[in-house]
Parts: C-alpha cells; structure tokens; sequence
C-alpha cells in the first residue's frame, strides 16, 4: 500500500460539507481505499468465487476432496487390521475363563463367586491343573512363555492383613491394616514331570485374614488370520492374572479374569505365496496419504499466517484512515476456524499414518494409539465437508445456526451441569447402596444420562421396589422429579434456544445490511472480474467512494 497521510481528519462539527460526522477531508487516497477493499474481499470469497474473479485454480478445494476419499480408505484398511486384532484378545479372553474357571458359564461370567472353603481351595487346584495340561486340552495355538531358554512360572499369591485378630462371637477384633504377600512359584516343567504336583503343594489359607489369592502366569500365542489378508502374523504374550477377590469378607468370594496382552513382532517366520509379502501398495498408498496431509497442512497454515497479516493491516488501515478501533470479534474473522480445523486433522493423519506403517511393517504395534489418531482424523475431515456445504446459501444455515448459538449453548450448559451434578452426588450417595446403577458416580452420570433420554427408565424405577420404605419412598421423589425437571424443562429450554437462533438467523439473512464495519466496508464497492483481473464497473467511483460508506459508521 502506497504510503500517505491520514485520509480523514478530525474537525470542529458544523464546518464544511462533512460536519455532522465530525471529520474533513485533507488527502483522499480513493485508490488505496479501493484496493484495499479489494484485497479483503478476495480474501473472504470461496475457492468458486477466486476462480471467477481470477482464474485461480481451487488447489486447496480440490485437495481437501481428494483427501476425503483417501482417509476414508486407510481407515477403511486399518479398521480390518484393528478389528482382527480387538477380536482376537476378546476370544482369547474368553477361552482363559473357559479353560481356567470352573464350571464357568458365559451367561453367568458377572456373577462367578464361590461361597466355601473347600470350593476356593478346589478351584485354585483346578486352575494349576488345567495349566499343566494346557497342551492336550486348548484347541488354540498357545504356548508356554520362554525367557531365557526357561520357562516362566506360574506364581500363586496370598495377600492377607498382618498380625489380625477376629472373633465376631465377642464382637471383638485386632487387625494392622497393612497387607502382606506371600507367592509360590511352580515352573511348567515340574508341573508336567509331576502331574500330581498340584495336589501335594503345602497351601494353607487363613480366611480371616485373607484379602485376595492371585494366580499369575503368561501364555503365548500367534494371530494367524492376518494371513488372508496379506499381513504378516503378530505374536501375542497374554499375561494372565485370576483374581479370587475376598476384600468385603462377606462369605462371597468374586473370581475375574484380567488379560494384558502384549503384541509384538515375531522372531522368525516363512510364509510361502503372496501372503508372506509385505503389502508394498498399501505402503505407498499410507505415504500418498502422508503427502496429502502434508501438503494441506503447508497450504492451510499459510492461509492462517496470511490472514493474521491480513488482520493487522485492516487494524492499521481503520485507525489511520477512518479513526476507527476495530473490534476483536471482526478481527477475529481474519482467522478462518476451518482451516485450524484441518491443521488439526492433518497432524492427527500424519501421525496415525506413521504409527500405520509401523504396524504394517511390524517396528510397532500401538494399535489403540493409531485408532484413536485415525479415527479422530477422520471424523474431522467429514465433519469438514460441512465447510462445502455451506458455499450454498440453504446449506449455510446449520454453520451459522451453531456458530450464533454456541455461545448461549455453553452458558446454558454451564448451568443445567450444576443441578446436574447436584442429583449424581446425592443418588451416588442414597441410592448407590441399593442400586446396581447408582453404585458408582460414573454409573450414576450415565444412568441419568440414559434418563434424560428415555432409556431404561422402567427398569430404573423397578428395581427400587423391594428397599426399605424410607429408600424407596426417596427413591421415586429423587427420580420423578429428575425426569420432570430434565425433560420437560430443560430438554425443552436447549431446544428452544436453539430454535431461537436458528429463527433469528433466518430472518437476518433477508436483511441485506451489513453486520458489521468490516462486512459493511467489504460490500461498499461491487468488484467483477473481466480477464482474470479485477474491474470496476462505471460507477465503481461512485460506489467506492469511502464518503457514501463512512455515513453508515456509528460515530465514537
């Protein structure tokens, strides 16, 4: 911009043609006002308008779609990777708690509890037992854990409180809360020269003391069917941990199974035919995808950088050509939420993909951490398409409808989560007692939540029926009117705030005045585009000059 003095100065009001607004002329740069304005409008048209106004080909449109298409298919690639994987430790898991726990039932797996002292001892032999024969009886390809050339033993641990003395009969106790543990070691090895080894093993349990009895062990195994598709095996190590939970010594004792599985690449493998190659297309396709995210990271983060540029320069040009301070929200508008939108995507992309490649050639094997990078990306880049869709004025209403309500949408959120939060303590601490629901606080956030939407509410209420009265009388004031007060009043409020906005933004897009300076200084001057350059039209002088602009400004 050419550098000159002031366009407006202030003068005493009443004097010459331009009193009544306060200022007058003394250099009119009408030029640089007009290019100026010129340079924000192009700023702010979309990839169709640049490209009617100057031929600009829409690289950056044409990119994002591109992307669309190419995320969604390595997503697409991944999740049958993840899935085979996610499916496997499931069914693993399974077959542990089949094999190991006694009479288990898959029907009853949240209730297995044994309740005598000759079923805690019979179950423990049984699951060293069923560990030393796990050879003849698994139908799977497991394995025992090999470090070092020797096995890794299968440990039996007794957690119990130290130096504790109970009679309930007197109503008379001594306990030191502290917990010991106390662990025997049983190699696989002795366990299949002996096979009666279980049975002769020296374990006694005080069950007056007793806190836990944990039996740990490790187990190996292969997924094999990542071979039809044209992957290379992983090699899983299942550390397996059953816990005999005796913590509420209430006479029931809760059996659970815990499995961590560990992936890892194996040490040696010969896969014959096509199956045993890596996949080099699907490499190229995630690098292409790499580059794509790359390259739109480049070109949005430079828009976001031209556009804080941008930003600064209207500030200077306001002050010093109309005296005017612009505010944040219109500077603010310089900076194009959607492109930090897909900044953020692409470096989500960018790294999944890399973590990909690494599953994919087997150096890593963090699959939740490159679901979660992959599966976010993606939900970004189709929650971007609305960006699209919004260069069409019918479509544009549901950006705007959110963008005006968001403000008034956390503030009333802000305050429906105090009452909220009010009824998940006191259900938490009334109702967890009695309550499968209610037992814990994030069982309660949840089960409230379903009650907001009307789900499950009749069994909420039923399974309260057979407290005591006192329970149970609080119990139906304590939900009725949480359903009352949720759903027909502030369920009702949100969605007529919502209604509201969309209302007013409705009715403003009939209105044709500008909603603010910049809009206003923006639609002042009709610019068309005649050779790929810009062109104003006859009476651009006219409607480009900043005196029939300036009268619109509200005098500070």
């Amino acid at each position: 911009m050419e550098e000159s003095e002031p366009l407006l100065t202030r003068r005493s009001a009443g004097s010459g043609p331009s009193g009544r607004l306060g200022w007058s002329t003394r250099s009119l740069d009408s030029k640089a006002v007009e290019d100026f304005r010129g340079r924000l409008r192009y700023f702010f048209m979309n990839p169709c308008e640049k490209y009617r106004a100057r031929g600009r080909k829409p690289w950056k449109l044409l990119l994002q779609i591109l992307k669309i298409f190419i995320i969604t298919a390595q997503l697409v690639f991944f999740g049958l990777s993840n899935e085979m994987m996610a499916t496997f430790k499931e069914d693993n898991l399974m077959t542990f708690k089949h094999l190991f726990l006694k009479g288990f039932k898959d029907h009853g797996q949240g209730n297995y509890a044994l309740y005598t002292k000759a079923d805690l001892y019979d179950h423990i032999y049984h699951v060293i037992n069923r560990y030393a024969d796990l050879q003849n009886l698994t139908l799977g390809n497991l394995a025992y854990e090999r470090v070092g050339g020797e096995y890794t033993p299968l440990s039996v641990c007794r957690l119990f409180y130290r130096n504790s003395t109970i009679d309930p009969g007197r109503d008379t106790f001594y306990i030191d809360p502290r917990i010991d543990e106390d662990c025997i070691s049983i190699s696989p090895v002795r366990l299949l020269d002996n096979s009666s080894l279980a049975k002769n093993i020296n374990f006694s349990l005080d069950f007056k003391r007793l806190v836990s009895v944990n039996i740990n062990f490790t187990l190996k195994s292969i997924n094999l069917q990542t071979v039809r598709h044209h992957e290379l095996p992983d090699c899983y190590g299942f550390h397996i941990k059953i816990i005999f939970d005796n913590r509420a010594h209430s006479g029931k004792i809760k059996v659970g199974v815990e499995n961590d599985a560990r992936i890892y690449e194996c040490g040696d493998y010969n896969v014959r035919g096509n199956s045993g190659k890596m996949d080099y297309l699907l490499l190229m396709f995630d690098s292409l995808v790499i580059l794509a995210c790359f390259a739109s990271l480049i070109l949005c983060t430079r828009s976001v950088v031209k556009g804080i540029q941008l930003q600064f320069e209207f500030n200077i040009f306001f002050h010093a050509y109309f005296s005017k301070l612009v505010t944040w929200s219109e500077r603010m508008e310089f900076v194009n939420g959607w492109y930090m939108f897909i900044i953020v995507s692409d470096t989500l992309t960018i790294a999944g993909s890399v973590l990909k490649i690494g599953i994919q050639t087997k150096f890593l094997t963090s699959y939740d951490v490159c679901s979660i990078l992959l599966g976010t990306a993606t939900m970004l880049v189709w929650i971007g398409v609305i960006r699209y869709l919004g260069y069409f004025k019918k479509y544009n209403i549901l950006i705007l409808t959110l963008r005006a309500a968001f403000p008034n949408v956390i503030r009333f959120c802000c305050c429906a989560a105090m009452i909220y939060l009010g009824y998940c303590f006191c259900g938490w601490i009334v109702l967890g007692p009695y309550h499968d629901k209610f037992r814990t606080l994030d069982k309660v956030t949840e089960c409230l939540f379903s009650l907001i939407n009307g789900d499950d509410m009749f069994a909420t209420f039923l399974n309260m029926r057979d407290k005591s009265y006192t329970v149970w009388l609080f119990s139906r004031v304590y939900l009725y009117s949480f359903t009352s007060l949720f759903i027909y009043m502030v369920l009702s409020l949100f969605i007529a705030l919502i209604t509201d906005t969309y209302e007013t933004i409705k009715h403003s897009q009939r209105d044709t005045e500008p909603e603010s300076l910049l809009h206003a200084f923006i639609a002042e001057c009709q610019v068309e585009p005649e050779s790929g350059q810009w062109q104003h039209s006859e009476s651009s002088s006219c409607c480009c000059s900043p005196w029939s602009w300036l009268k619109r400004i509200p005098r500070t």
